[in-house]
């Protein structure tokens, strides 16, 4: 079932004696094994990136993994526990059905799925995968936390439905209420722009202007590609009324980076590009994040992406189920997790918990450009009878999520 990946094997059985030792001079017994799965799959690489200081590190999300099955093992030797992070790479396209076949072939499982929404939904609905916990680590799909919930898999990034709220709210507090909406052309762009239309309805704020784009980016690295930029962006960002700022649709990074300095009128961008809601960004140093920032540095030597956040968070959450729920079977881990017992610390200032209706991680939302966290959402002033983190995203009476029986 795939590797340890840790460590070497000499390393692991040197560690693992270690851990031995220590339980057994605290506790006399030996530590107990809790298996891990991370499954992604090799998805192709995207293609020529707006920048070349952008780039997609081989290990991302894995690394986050692997640091956090570390923190929680420095943990668990004192407690009794060693986690073991089996890491399953699937070739692309793979067969999800007969995937699920082999990878539950002994039982339920513990999962922390590194996949596109898609795949995520094959693999929890392969009969073999029933009973299993299903840690949705990378999406941001609104519909997997809508009407194509289930039941196994709960979701640790915020959706888009947050994001564009964490940014709404941020927008409203600044009292930029006039938006100029750009849409991409992908159906990805189509839901983070409803998202938008939702956000402004919801807060108060006003679309002024709705427009979609198809950007034709030609050669981009050449100068007659910036020319091209230089003329299409004005072109396609000149309307007759005025506006506050210009929300950006593109979750595919088509053209979004391009509008900054590039638009007929000068206003910020916010939304995918420009001024984001984003889970993790390496400027974050609130919170103790600053010290999480730098272990995760000195594990990976790179800076920590939020995919990288997803994977140490999601392996976090299972130590929290194991070690403080007491909870041993996925069938009860995932019983602990909808419950109030539950709560997981994530940088942020407050424990983290999953709303019980569709099985969302609750969180603040960081506002943020490349070098700078702005501000953090919800804002103050933005109440809720519950829990504040639920203004951001599907509260439980706008839930379109029904769970299966």
């Amino acid at each position: 079932m795939g590797r340890a990946g840790e460590v070497g094997l000499l390393t692991l059985l040197l560690l693992l004696g270690v851990s031995r030792s220590v339980h057994a001079a605290a506790a006399g017994g030996a530590p107990r094994s809790f298996p891990i799965v991370y499954v992604s799959e090799a998805y192709p690489e995207p293609g020529i990136m707006p920048s070349l200081l952008e780039t997609h590190p081989a290990d991302e999300g894995l690394a986050g993994a692997r640091e956090g099955i570390g923190e929680i093992n420095t943990t668990g030797k004192f407690l009794g526990w060693n986690f073991k992070l089996y890491v399953e790479t699937l070739p692309a396209g793979a067969d999800m059905a007969a995937q699920a076949r082999r990878l539950f072939s002994r039982g339920p499982l513990v999962i922390v799925a590194d996949l596109h929404a898609d795949d995520l939904l094959k693999l929890a609905d392969a009969p073999a995968a029933k009973g299993s916990l299903i840690i949705d680590m990378r999406t941001t799909d609104d519909s997997l936390r809508q009407q194509d919930c289930r039941s196994g898999i709960f979701h640790v990034l915020p959706n888009q439905a947050m994001r564009a709220d964490a940014l709404a709210q941020f927008l409203v507090e600044k009292r930029w209420t006039r938006w100029f909406l750009l849409q991409g052309p992908t159906p990805q762009d189509a839901v983070y722009a409803a998202d938008v239309r939702r956000s402004a309805t919801r807060y108060g704020a006003r679309i002024v202007a709705d427009r979609s784009y198809d950007y034709n980016p030609g050669s981009r690295r050449s100068d007659t590609g910036y020319q091209q930029i230089q003329t299409q962006m004005p072109l396609a960002t000149q309307i007759g009324s005025d506006y506050d700022v210009l929300f950006v649709a593109d979750e595919t990074d088509l053209f979004g980076d391009y509008l900054p300095y590039n638009t007929f009128a000068a206003r910020p961008v916010v939304g995918t590009q420009g001024l984001v809601a984003a889970a993790w960004t390496p400027a974050f140093q609130s919170y103790s994040a600053l010290q999480m920032q730098h272990r995760f540095e000195l594990f990976a030597h790179r800076a920590m992406t939020e995919r990288d956040y997803g994977g140490w968070l999601a392996v976090s959450i299972v130590g929290e189920a194991v070690m403080r729920g007491r909870q041993r079977s996925p069938a009860g881990m995932r019983a602990y997790l909808r419950s109030d017992r539950f709560l997981v610390a994530g940088f942020k200032g407050q424990g983290l918990t999953f709303r019980s209706w569709d099985q969302q991680l609750r969180q603040p939302v960081l506002i943020a450009q490349p070098l700078m966290v702005i501000s953090l959402s919800p804002q103050s002033g933005f109440l809720h009878p519950g829990n504040t983190t639920d203004t951001l995203g599907f509260d439980q009476p706008e839930t379109q999520c029904r769970f299966a029986p």
